[in-house]
């Protein structure tokens, strides 16, 4: 089946990044949120990023315009009706999730295809919340999405050879790399190894091998990455590196994935109310 209208769940940062890129390689796009005030704030966050895609000569305003033009505002997921492809970008609650899947299942036509964009949460449960499991994948872009080149195409136990070659072909013609991801494993590629390091850099910390400013400059200068491990924590919230180590912990049963002390440490003291929000530099003030 030709994928031509892609709906999109979540209007957060990355949900209007996907939108963002999907628009731009001609899809029809449904952006949906429960409020409209949040699908409006992405609109106007891609407006502006393309708007400095055109000082830079990079695209024309009548390719913006058109770009924008291609997607539809939407706060009612009955919406979705016509999609060909929907796309779910919402926070990473696995029970939210599953209730976003039943309600997509409900509304969505049934030759449609479902992806979620998940960087952790197992694809095979959020297939079984649906009637179509065959038809369920995982399309993991990463952040920013209109910047970031990889999407990790991940099997669920049910998902066909159909699905897998539907979601990476609309990646690619997105302009992103895919790679699949075949067995439905915690952290897919990129984050298990990202969580490794993570976890690692957190105690060789602990252990007082390095202080956090040289750990991220070796990492930096050693193993050429574009940002040190703390500072690569901090830019995507430690909240949500906590979180996940937890899930791996949990669903690996695995020593190695508890999330060490100075991690539990700094969260909980965000959850007190001090420095709420705040990362691993902020605290060695």
């Amino acid at each position: 089946m030709e994928i031509i209208k892609i709906g999109v769940m979540g209007a957060g940062a990355m949900g209007a990044g996907i939108a963002q890129v999907a628009a731009q390689a001609g899809f029809q796009v449904v952006l949906n949120d429960i409020d409209m005030s949040f699908v409006d704030r992405a609109v106007g966050r891609m407006d502006a990023f393309l708007s400095k895609s055109v000082e830079k000569g990079k695209m024309s305003e009548e390719q913006k315009i058109q770009t924008l033009g291609r997607i539809s505002k939407s706060n009612d997921l009955s919406d979705f009706k016509d999609v060909d492809l929907a796309i779910e970008v919402i926070i990473e609650d696995l029970d939210l999730k599953k209730k976003a899947f039943a309600q997509m299942d409900s509304v969505c036509k049934p030759e449609a295809f479902f992806a979620s964009n998940t960087s952790s949460m197992p694809i095979t449960v959020l297939a079984n919340a649906t009637n179509r499991p065959e038809r369920v994948v995982g399309m993991h872009f990463f952040n920013p999405a209109p910047i970031m080149k990889l999407v990790e195409i991940i099997r669920g136990y049910y998902t066909s050879d159909e699905t897998v070659k539907s979601a990476s072909e609309v990646a690619q013609k997105m302009g992103k790399t895919t790679v699949e991801v075949k067995k439905d494993s915690p952290g897919f590629i990129v984050n298990r190894l990202m969580m490794a390091q993570y976890i690692e850099a957190i105690r060789l910390l602990e252990e007082g091998v390095a202080t956090m400013e040289d750990i991220d400059n070796a990492v930096k200068l050693g193993l050429n990455h574009p940002m040190g491990a703390f500072e690569l924590q901090d830019f995507g919230g430690i909240d949500i590196g906590y979180f996940v180590a937890e899930y791996f912990h949990e669903e690996f049963k695995d020593i190695r994935w508890n999330p060490p002390q100075a991690l539990k440490a700094l969260i909980r003291a965000g959850r007190l109310g001090k420095k709420t929000g705040a990362g691993w530099f902020d605290y060695n003030k």
